[in-house]
């Protein structure tokens, strides 16, 4: 075990985030702190909505999936919302040949023996079109500052914004203590980073130079949440093609993982997948050590 950064958040023998609750409560401090990102630093918004919210990032990157592959089947990796409670949870779809499909609580007996032995073929980008995954939810609009997650549940042909993405910029607008819808995404996502480690966290927020993403990944690092080599790691996104896109649209994981097995993953190498639509968007690893260096 080891301490990184500014706020101390407590990594494994292998510089993966631990899953507990004091990082928890270190992620959730951070995303409010506004010593650490202010202002426009914040990215776009409307009055309010960094008042009790997040950095404007964290929808991105709890809208990411992850995909890993045991003998015989893919393994898919979401953040999945809890019709009986409101809330999410991080979970695990696996996909077998005779294509029977099964999610299990990440965290679950099932999710642990799934992931046991797995290996991590990559991420693929989170949806800002198509459908939400609270497709039932009618939220007020008091809860999110005015925003309603169904105000974002759209087909999937439509060009209207929708998508996992913005589903999650309504539900981080609220990580006070007492928000347990807040807290279970943000828990969830704590779940898979310490699964996945610090490189799906700067992956993802590199698939924008807007948006501050590029100030807010600097103070991951700064503050310890994620290293500088995740933050450098060199790689190159690959577009997701339009069969895919319009499964992963639906925000089903059972539809996800069937995108997921039409993708070119390659073992050996850690691979990214993002919509075409904004993949001219990705930060570089020139552009990202350039932001070092300007820091």
């Amino acid at each position: 075990m080891g301490k990184r950064g500014l706020l101390n958040y407590e990594t494994d023998n292998n510089g993966n985030l631990i899953n507990n609750l004091q990082n928890l409560e270190i992620l959730r401090q951070m995303l409010l702190d506004r010593k650490i990102i202010d202002g426009d630093y914040l990215g776009p918004g409307d009055p309010g909505d960094f008042d009790k919210g997040a950095w404007h990032v964290l929808c991105h990157l709890a809208g990411g999936c992850a995909v890993f592959k045991i003998p015989g089947a893919l393994l898919w990796v979401e953040i999945s919302h809890v019709p009986v409670a409101d809330i999410y949870t991080a979970t695990v779809t696996v996909s077998s040949t005779n294509e029977s499909v099964c999610t299990f609580p990440l965290l679950s007996d099932e999710g642990n023996l799934l992931l046991k032995n797995a290996v991590l073929l990559g991420f693929v980008e989170g949806s800002s079109l198509g459908h939400i995954s609270a497709r039932d939810v009618i939220d007020n609009e008091i809860r999110f500052n005015l925003w309603k997650r169904q105000d974002f549940d759209m087909d999937i042909h439509s060009d209207r914004d929708g998508g996992r993405v913005w589903e999650h910029w309504c539900t981080v607008r609220d990580l006070t203590q007492s928000a347990a819808l807040g807290i279970s995404v943000l828990k969830s996502y704590l779940s898979i980073v310490s699964l996945c480690g610090g490189k799906y966290v700067s992956i993802v927020a590199r698939g924008r130079r807007d948006y501050a993403h590029p100030n807010q990944l600097l103070a991951l690092v700064e503050y310890g949440f994620i290293s500088k080599i995740d933050a450098l790691i060199n790689i190159t996104p690959k577009p997701i093609p339009q069969k895919a896109q319009d499964l992963i649209y639906t925000a089903n994981p059972v539809n996800c993982i069937k995108a997921a097995a039409t993708l070119p993953w390659k073992e050996n190498e850690i691979s990214y997948f993002m919509f075409e639509r904004r993949i001219a968007s990705w930060s570089t690893t020139s552009a990202v050590e350039k932001d070092f260096q300007n820091q």
